[in-house]
């Protein structure tokens, strides 16, 4: 994989906050092929099965006034010629028409694939490390791995 293939994925993931938080949701989908799956929980308003049907189901951003998606952790590499794979971290911050705010930290898992000299997710299934504010949307827990056995919290850390 090259320079520019890591940076045309990176520039895919940054133009998807970015248009988002525009709520540009043509220009949102033009990064998507036109047979992607995209899972942001198991309800099925979260997901999306083709281009046309993640438009509609992203239509359900416009509940929030504003939002904010900062994208960190970019992790990239290569699953064949015209194919890859990226992790990214995401924070995105919502308000409600009320002013209430929302935040959830989680994690993008993307798969991409090369169309026409382009790079388009295929694929995007997001976990959430965590959450606060009046954020309510059920997304799976991101993976962490269990202390061991004997492991013992220092005293005093956390008073």
């Amino acid at each position: 994989m090259t320079d520019a293939d890591r940076h045309g994925i990176e520039d895919v993931l940054v133009d998807y906050c970015r248009m988002l938080d525009r709520m540009d949701l043509d220009g949102l989908s033009r990064l998507f092929a036109a047979d992607c799956e995209v899972i942001f929980g198991p309800d099925p308003r979260l997901c999306a099965s083709g281009r046309d049907n993640l438009r509609r189901s992203m239509e359900r951003m416009w509940r929030w006034r504003r939002t904010a998606h900062h994208l960190s952790n970019v992790r990239v590499w290569s699953d064949g010629i015209d194919a890859a794979q990226a992790e990214s971290y995401v924070h995105a911050w919502h308000e409600a028409s009320d002013g209430t705010t929302a935040e959830v930290f989680g994690i993008y898992r993307d798969r991409l694939i090369r169309v026409r000299g382009d790079w388009r997710i295929v694929r995007r299934e997001m976990t959430m490390n965590g959450s606060q504010g009046t954020f309510r949307v059920r997304i799976p827990q991101a993976e962490r791995a269990a202390p061991p056995p004997d492991w013992v919290p220092p005293k005093g850390l956390d008073d």
